[in-house]
Formats: structure tokens, sequence, C-alpha cells
């Protein structure tokens, strides 16, 4: 299998760090592959049109995008229900989570790019949005801190801690930890994982 990587992009970490906890990370032949918003990639369009990533590429040609389904496809190889429940009230409850953790990801990824516009170009309305949803999903997330730390490790983990690492890893100076402790509790247990020490973001 080939996919198309980067070690800066957090829909690729979700990935990598479920082919981790699958066993699987070994088979995956990493590509590196560049996916600016603004910069189509004429390469990556051969295998994915929408020219993102991550986008994974079967010894048979065939192409899987994006992260949710190239991480049920991987947990499906590895035998099935380890990430994605089989039971269905397990599963929803999953799906739930994944929707928030990887909806995380979509505001952090255009806050950044938002904050990085040059001078001039920025919308301090569009920043005070982003700002205050971040704010609610942290708060959503420390409530439901204590019941998802509970639970089998799943793709819901995966997505909210992929996200929680992105936020550190991209603002650095958003002190979230001392008003949120149950979910920095949790979030120091995702980060000594395994497959979360084998996928660290790398800015480079």
């Amino acid at each position: 299998m080939k996919l198309h990587w980067s070690p800066r992009s957090p829909f690729v970490r979700k990935v990598m760090l479920s082919a981790h906890e699958l066993g699987l990370a070994d088979r995956i032949e990493r590509v590196r592959t560049l996916a600016a918003m603004s910069q189509p990639n004429a390469a990556l369009m051969r295998d994915n049109p929408l020219s993102k990533i991550p986008t994974l590429v079967l010894d048979d040609g065939t192409v899987i995008y994006d992260s949710v389904v190239i991480c049920e496809y991987l947990d499906g190889i590895a035998g099935g229900h380890r990430l994605f429940p089989a039971d269905f009230k397990r599963r929803i409850d999953a799906a739930r989570r994944h929707a928030l953790g990887n909806g995380f990801l979509d505001l952090l990824v255009l806050r950044r790019n938002e904050r990085d516009r040059p001078d001039g170009a920025r919308s301090e309305p569009h920043l005070e949005a982003f700002a205050t949803k971040t704010e609610a999903t942290l708060a959503a997330l420390e409530r439901e801190a204590d019941s998802f730390a509970a639970k089998p490790f799943d793709i819901g983990h995966v997505a909210i801690g992929c996200g929680l690492a992105y936020f550190d890893f991209r603002f650095t100076t958003d002190a979230w930890r001392p008003a949120h402790p149950r979910l920095a509790a949790w979030h120091d247990t995702f980060s000594a994982r395994p497959s979360a020490i084998a996928t660290k973001f790398v800015d480079g």
C-alpha cells in the first residue's frame, strides 16, 4: 500500500496512528506529498482529484480517501471491529466522537490558515469565531472526558487525540490544560500510547 503522506498533516496522523494500533504500519509505503490548499498538486490529483491527503493507493491500484474511510479499511483488513465497534450503539458513539474530533481538526486548520494570512488580509470576525468554537469544543470534550476515558480505544479517541495534539502543535501559546484538567489527563494517556509516540507531528 502507498500512502500520500506528510508529517505535519493531522489527518495523515489519524491514519498512521490507526495503522500502528492495528499492527499495519510496516505494510504502508509513505510517499511525501505536498497538498497545499492554494496549490493543487498535479501528481497527487492523478490519484485523488481533490488534491488532498491522506490518500491511500492499494497494490491493485484502488484508491481510498479520506482519512476515516482509510482508517475503516485498515480496521477491516486487520480483522475488523477494533477501532470501529461492531455493536451498533458503541459504533454510533465512536462515530459521534470521531465527528467532533475531526470537526475540531477542520476548525483548527481553518483557524491557522486565517491566522497566518498577511497583515491586512486577516478576517478578525473569522478569527474570533474560530476562537469561540475552539473553546466550545474544548468545553464539550472536558464534560465528556471521564466517560470516553472509560471506553475501549476506538476511532473517536484517535480523532480527539489527534485534534488536541494538533492544537498543541500549531497553537503553542494557547494554554488549554488548566481550564480542562480531565481532558488534559486523558490526553496525557493518549500521548503515552506507542502509536502516538511513533506518529508525533514534525514541522519539516
